[in-house]
C-alpha cells in the first residue's frame, strides 16, 4: 500500500537532484521554476500526510485558482468564474464529507453555472458562457478525485510531472513527427519518452498499476493537448503570470488533471 511516508524520501531525493541539475545548467527560468517547487512540494506533501481534510484543502485551494484562471482564458465574467469556483469546491467538499454524493454535487453545480447567463438573459454570449462554464467543470471538478485517492494520487502527480520533463527535453534533442497541430514543439519521441520516464517512476514509487501506466502514459499528454487547444483558442501562451517559471497554476496540473480522469473511468 502507498503511504505518503514512503513517498517522502523519494520526493526530497528528486527535489535535491533537481536542484543540483539545475545549478549544473546555469539556466535562470530553470532556477526560478525549481524553487518555486521546492516550495510546493514540501506543501503539498505536509497536506497529503495529513489525510483527507488537508486533501481537499489541497484541492479546493488549487480548483478555486484554476477557476479563475479558466475563467480568464474564456473571458468569464466576475460572476461567471465565482459560481464556477464555488461549484468545484462543492464537488471536492461532497468527496471529503459526503462520499458517493460527488455526482450530485457535480450536478448542483452544472445547474447554478447554467443560472449565471440565464438570469442575466445573455441573448448573445449566454450559450458560449454555458458552455464554458460546464467544460470547467468537468474538466476541474476532477480534482475530487485526489480525496479518496489519497497517496495515490501524490504518486500519480509525481509520475505525471516527471513525464512531462522528460517528453520535452527528449523531444527537443530526438526530433521527429510533431504531436499535434495543437501544440507544435511537442513531439512524438518526447511523447513516448515521458511515458517510459513516468511509468518508470511509477515501478520506483511501488505505484504501478495498469491503469495507472495508462492514465500517465495516455492522460497526461492528453490533458496538455487540451490545455493548448484552450490556450490556443483564447489566444493565450498561458494560463496565468503569477507562478515563477510556470506562468499559471492550470499550466502544471493539465496534464494531471486528464490522467486523474483515465484513472477514475479504468479503475
Amino acid at each position: 500500500m502507498i503511504t505518503v511516508a514512503s513517498l517522502a524520501p523519494y520526493l526530497g531525493g528528486a527535489l535535491a537532484l533537481g536542484g543540483l541539475a539545475v545549478a549544473a545548467s546555469r539556466r535562470r527560468e530553470l532556477l526560478i521554476r525549481w524553487c518555486a517547487w521546492a516550495v510546493g512540494v514540501p506543501l503539498v506533501t505536509g497536506a497529503f500526510w495529513w489525510g483527507s481534510p488537508g486533501v481537499a484543502a489541497v484541492a479546493i485551494a488549487v480548483g478555486v485558482i484554476a477557476a479563475m484562471e479558466f475563467g480568464g482564458l474564456m473571458q468569464l465574467g466576475r460572476a461567471d468564474r465565482l459560481v464556477l469556483a464555488a461549484a468545484v469546491a462543492g464537488v471536492v467538499l461532497a468527496a471529503w464529507l459526503a462520499p458517493g454524493q460527488e455526482l450530485r454535487a457535480l450536478a448542483i453545480g452544472a445547474l447554478a453555472v447554467a443560472a449565471v447567463p440565464l438570469l442575466s438573459g445573455d441573448a448573445d454570449h449566454g450559450l458560449s458562457r454555458l458552455c464554458a462554464g460546464l467544460l470547467g467543470l468537468a474538466w476541474l471538478g476532477v480534482l475530487a478525485a485526489l480525496v479518496p485517492l489519497g497517496a495515490s494520487a501524490l504518486a500519480l502527480f509525481v509520475a505525471v510531472s516527471i513525464a512531462d520533463i522528460a517528453a520535452y527535453f527528449a523531444g527537443q534533442r530526438l526530433g521527429g513527427p510533431r504531436l499535434s497541430p495543437l501544440s507544435p514543439a511537442k513531439r512524438w519521441s518526447g511523447t513516448l519518452a515521458g511515458a517510459v520516464a513516468g511509468v518508470g517512476v511509477l515501478a520506483v514509487l511501488s505505484a504501478l498499476t495498469w491503469p495507472m501506466a495508462v492514465a500517465v502514459a495516455v492522460g497526461g499528454p492528453a490533458g496538455d493537448l487540451l490545455e493548448s487547444m484552450i490556450k490556443r483558442g483564447a489566444q493565450a501562451k498561458d494560463a496565468g503570470r503569477w507562478l515563477p517559471g510556470s506562468g499559471g497554476l492550470l499550466d502544471r496540473i493539465d496534464s494531471l488533471l486528464i490522467a486523474l480522469a483515465v484513472l477514475l473511468v479504468l479503475r
